[in-house]
């Protein structure tokens, strides 16, 4: 479970979120998986925080809370450039935590799929940054186990590397369950595979598949089924065709088979160094050092990835939380003693400053402000008048084209009304977003799927957008976790299809001559290696993205299924509960004054929740005695539902800018039937 935001975004907190956690105010989350929640904390003084707390169940296991300690201990121990410091920690709480430094910005992994390899300085920058970590790591008597490209985060201010969940101590100590494989298939050292070795030099082979996986955006032992990898790692040569010359040889002496054959950390962190120092001919006197990462390194003087922000981060206290005391926390020498159970604060050392910088505000450019200012305050017409500022379009107004291509006599999708489902080979052959028309369709598609999953608390499912230009489709793939529920599984599978259908839709609108991408399939890996994943879903953007019956939107069970899961998003959860109070309020008034309604239809339940990917409130009642078997009952229940609802939704949308829901779907229960009988369908606009 990483520690950092994907690209600098804080979720809200949930309903039970805790409003402190040791001496950090907790302002949202930043993430949350299989062992617990991470999330977005600040000190007194400002300073940004990732704190990492474990689930209640896990932290009822013994051997977990001991490796959890074990990680505190060796993550301690470790400072210096790159690395994201360990700031404090309690392993012997009630629910186990630990706090770094919060750095900003995706992982090598993601930032591969949306932009492809790195190049030129920034490339050498990599190499020279997590080098350095690593020698770092080594120099403290730790050996990290897991380097991969998730567990590297490419922040504004450099190359950052994290998570010692699987690391142990170079002199063998660890709480590893033996006969048990740990790593990543692709990222193991052939030692590794062969006898169980896991050393320093071990590391420095899957730093070598780092780089030159940054440098290409291959693996470059290829990928499919664990043991072809392993087999591969073993006894095949890597593909390095790609890999800059200089820097090939480095990475060919850390991908050696045997571990005496390559360098330590230190020596190939140096070499890199020199090799970027040669970027910008900024050496002085032939010499490099291996300080912190500063605005001075060379690994800053050449790295290039944008600053990142959040506005959330600028919340401002509450008043009651600015009153609080801060809770005192003992220094990092205890570390030494054995941890007793209070919290441990760590010293930030080196670091620091790169867990600072990260967190530095983009300016912006002149232009910008005159264009905000123009539409706030109006502008000057040729007579010396002021104009009335134009009001700001509302993106939730945009429509969706349902037949993009009528009457377009030429246009550049030709797969319209193709049924083939797409195949792996297909996917296997999909390429990262090229064109600037490509990474903005693929923008759109991630930022969408995301923020439809973000409230279900789902936002972990990271989709991947890829093209296949000959099969004129867009790829989004989701994973690798293996073992997902169903019900999630879906409404990835949904949210892929949404995004992916609105934005096709939109393109093929705009530009229907030269747009070639129409089709969309929606795929889910197992894991990292896996050559077939799942096809989730498919289809095209020509013949309508909504579930609508003769024009009119229509609710359908899938919806209805996924409604049904609870929200995490707050306005959701205020609205949801507000207006099921006042549907059920009201429908007892409705039976109460007869109308035909059995009045034992009083005392069933109604429930109301959201469909995030088409946009709908979805209310339904258990009707386990069948009192609304009758036409004239059902249209009672609706009345009451759309006259109740209605008027709340518009009401949220009108004066909340992020509300989207103005659609509405009822359904009933009856008996102990297991699925609904969906009875009506609307939209409050219209």
């Amino acid at each position: 479970m990483s520690t950092t935001g994907a690209g600098g975004r804080v979720q809200p907190a949930h309903p039970g979120d805790p409003a402190r956690i040791g001496p950090y105010r907790i302002i949202g989350r930043l993430g949350s998986g299989g062992m617990g929640t991470v999330h977005a904390g600040l000190t007194v003084d400002g300073l940004r925080v990732a704190v990492k707390v474990i689930h209640p169940a896990q932290a009822q296991d013994p051997e977990f809370r001991a490796r959890f300690r074990r990680e505190v201990h060796l993550s301690a121990r470790v400072q210096g450039p790159c690395l994201v410091p360990l700031l404090a920690a309690d392993p012997e709480a009630d629910a186990p935590w630990l706090a770094t430094a919060y750095a900003p910005g995706p992982t090598l992994n993601r930032h591969l799929a949306e932009h492809g390899p790195l190049t030129g300085g920034t490339l050498y920058a990599f190499a020279t940054g997590t080098a350095q970590a690593l020698a770092a790591i080594h120099a403290a008597g730790v050996v990290h186990r897991d380097v991969k490209p998730q567990n590297v985060i490419l922040t504004p201010a450099g190359p950052r590397a994290l998570d010692f969940g699987i690391a142990h101590a170079a002199d063998g100590t660890s709480v590893t369950r033996t006969g048990v494989l740990t790593g990543t298939p692709g990222w193991i050292s052939p030692e590794y595979y062969r006898d169980g070795t896991a050393g320093p030099e071990g590391d420095l082979f899957a730093w070598g598949a780092l780089v030159a996986y940054a440098a290409t955006g291959r693996l470059p032992f290829g990928g499919g089924a664990p043991d072809a990898v392993a087999f591969r790692v073993m006894s095949g040569e890597p593909d390095l065709d790609g890999v800059p010359r200089e820097l090939r040889e480095i990475v060919t002496t850390a991908l050696a088979k045997e571990p005496a054959d390559r360098r330590p950390a230190v020596a190939a962190a140096e070499q890199c160094a020199r090799l970027l120092a040669a970027q910008t001919t900024q050496v002085v006197g032939g010499e490099v050092h291996l300080g912190p990462a500063r605005a001075g390194d060379p690994v800053m003087a050449q790295w290039d990835l944008p600053t990142l922000d959040d506005p959330r981060w600028h919340a401002p206290a509450t008043p009651s939380s600015r009153k609080r005391t801060i809770t005192t926390v003992l220094v990092a020498a205890a570390v030494a003693g054995g941890l007793a159970g209070a919290a441990i604060a760590f010293p930030r050392g080196g670091s620091d400053h790169a867990g600072r910088s990260d967190q530095s505000t983009a300016t912006a450019s002149p232009a910008a402000h005159e264009d905000s200012t123009a539409r706030h305050t109006g502008s000057a017409a040729p007579d010396g008048t002021t104009r009335a500022p134009e009001p700001a379009a509302d993106p939730r107004r945009a429509t969706v084209p349902t037949d993009p291509l009528a009457g377009v006599p030429d246009p550049a999708f030709t797969r319209a009304g193709d049924e083939t489902q797409p195949g792996d080979d297909e996917w296997r052959a999909s390429t990262v977003a090229g064109s600037a028309a490509e990474q903005d369709v693929a923008r759109a598609v991630r930022d969408d799927v995301t923020a439809m999953l973000a409230t279900k608390d789902m936002a972990f499912m990271e989709p991947t957008v890829t093209f296949n230009k000959r099969a004129q489709t867009l790829m989004v793939t989701g994973g690798p976790i293996s073992q997902l529920p169903d019900e999630q599984q879906e409404v990835f599978r949904r949210s892929g299809e949404m995004a992916a259908c609105t934005a096709l839709a939109r393109r093929l609108g705009d530009d229907p001559t030269a747009w070639p991408y129409g089709r969309y399939s929606v795929f889910w890996k197992d894991s990292d290696t896996d050559p077939e994943p799942n096809i989730l879903g498919f289809g095209e953007a020509t013949d309508g993205c909504y579930h609508q019956t003769a024009g009119q939107w229509q609710g359908d069970e899938s919806g209805m299924a996924t409604a049904q899961i609870p929200s995490s998003d707050r306005a959701e959860i205020r609205v949801a509960d507000a207006t099921d109070k006042a549907i059920t309020a009201a429908w007892k008034v409705r039976v109460a004054e007869g109308n035909g309604v059995d009045p034992a239809a009083a005392d069933n339940d109604i429930s109301l929740g959201f469909d995030p990917v088409e946009k709908a409130a979805y209310v339904w009642m258990n009707d386990p005695d069948g009192t609304l078997i009758g036409r004239a009952q059902r249209d009672n229940f609706q009345d009451v539902v759309t006259t109740t609802a209605c008027r709340r939704l518009v009401s949220e949308y009108s004066r909340n800018k992020a509300w989207k829901y103005t659609r509405w779907s009822i359904a009933v229960f009856e008996g102990n039937a297991r699925f609904p009988e969906l009875t009506g369908s609307g939209d409050c606009m219209r």
